[in-house]
């Protein structure tokens, strides 16, 4: 009666949540080339 139903009909993968397990590789990687890019442009400007 309470038994869990198993469902294995395919349903969509999330976009986020196959995101999420990049994010710590991905965000110091992004943050390491924004600061290249803010340091450039401050150079340049300077």
């Amino acid at each position: 009666m309470s038994a869990p139903a198993h469902h294995t009909d395919g349903h969509e993968v999330d976009p986020v949540e196959a995101i999420v397990p990049l994010i710590p590789l991905v965000l110091p990687i992004v943050g390491g080339v924004l600061i290249f890019l803010l340091a450039f442009i401050a150079v340049s400007m300077a």
